[in-house]
C-alpha cells in the first residue's frame, strides 16, 4: 500500500504535473497540502476520473489540505481540535483498505519570522498537534500523521546549517517538539528506513526554494515527513523520494517547490 504526502503550493496552478505523477505512480492514497482553494474549487473530477475519492480542507487563497484515496474514505475529521482556527491546516480520515489505516494530513505553520506571533502560532499548533497525536496512539490503529512539518529535524536534513539558524524551521523548541511526537511512539518514516537501507543514493531532501538557484544547486531541506504509529512502523517496507517530480515541466505548469515522498506498507499475507 502506497501513502503518499506531497505540498503541491496550488493544486489548480499545477494540475496537469499533478496528474502526470498520479498516473506515473499510482498511490493509493496521498494527502496534499497547501492546495491554496476553496472546497468548492477542488479538481474533484479530474481525480476522481483517476479512481480517487476526495477529501477537502480548503481555504481561499491560503493553505488547506486534501486527502485522495484508491479506498473508500470514512470519519472525515476537519481541524486539529475544537479550537476555533482559521487555517485549513488539518484533516483526517480513516481510509477504508482491506486493513484499515487512519491517515491525517497535515500542513503545518511555517513560523516565520520568529520574533512574531507567527512563531507563536507554530509553537501553539505544535502543541495542539502532540495532544491530537497522542490520543490517536490510544486507538491502537495503522494510523500515520503525513505532511509538511515546516520542521527540518537534525542537522543532516539540511544542505548547509548556517542560513537556517535563524529560520522557525530549525529552532531548538520547534526541533524538540517534533522530537516528542517519536518520544510517543511514533517513527519518522525517512529514519527508519534510513536505518534499514543506509544513506539514499543522491539526496534526502524534500523542498527546493524557488530563490536563488536552490534547485540545480541542491540546497534543500527535508520538511516533509510521515509519521507512523506502531502498527504502521511494524508494516514500513519502503520509501522513496521523487525528487525527479522537482524538475517536472509543462506548458502550462512549474513545478512546485516541494516534491513527493512515498511510504509503502506491507499487508498481511
Amino acid at each position: 500500500m502506497k501513502i503518499a504526502t506531497w505540498n503541491v503550493n496550488s493544486v489548480n496552478a499545477r494540475l496537469p504535473l499533478l496528474l502526470e505523477w498520479f498516473r506515473a505512480v499510482q498511490p493509493d492514497v496521498c494527502g496534499l497540502q497547501e492546495i491554496k482553494c476553496v472546497d468548492e474549487k477542488f479538481p474533484v473530477e479530474a481525480f476522481e476520473s483517476l479512481g480517487y475519492n476526495c477529501a477537502v480542507h480548503g481555504q481561499k487563497s491560503y493553505n488547506g489540505v486534501a486527502i485522495l484515496s484508491k479506498y473508500p474514505i470514512s470519519d472525515v475529521r476537519k481541524g486539529l481540535d475544537d479550537e476555533e482556527d482559521d487555517h485549513a491546516r488539518y484533516i483526517e480520515a480513516v481510509i477504508e483498505a482491506p486493513e484499515p489505516v487512519r491517515f491525517g494530513c497535515l500542513y503545518l505553520p511555517n513560523g516565520n519570522p520568529i520574533a512574531t506571533d507567527k512563531y507563536a502560532y507554530k509553537l501553539r499548533w505544535l502543541e495542539r498537534l502532540r495532544a491530537r497525536a497522542e490520543y490517536l496512539l490510544t486507538l491502537e490503529e495503522m494510523t500515520i500523521l503525513a505532511g509538511d512539518f515546516n520542521i527540518i529535524p537534525t542537522k543532516d536534513d539540511l544542505w548547509k546549517e548556517a542560513p537556517w539558524l535563524n529560520d522557525a524551521l530549525y529552532q531548538p523548541a520547534v526541533r524538540n517538539a517534533y522530537q516528542g511526537l517519536k518520544n510517543l511512539g511514533y517513527t519518522d518514516a525517512f529514519e527508519a528506513q534510513l536505518n534499514v537501507s543506509g544513506p539514499p543514493e543522491g539526496n534526502r531532501y524534500t523542498f527546493w526554494d524557488y530563490q536563488a538557484g536552490a534547485w540545480p544547486k541542491n540546497e534543500g531541506i527535508r520538511i516533509d515527513h510521515h509519521l507512523l504509529s506502531p502498527q504502521a512502523a511494524d508494516r514500513l517496507f519502503d520509501l522513496v523520494i521523487h525528487k525527479d517530480a522537482r524538475g517536472m515541466t509543462h506548458d502550462e505548469a512549474k513545478p512546485s517547490d516541494h516534491v513527493p515522498v512515498v511510504v509503502e506498507l506491507t499487508t498481511k499475507s
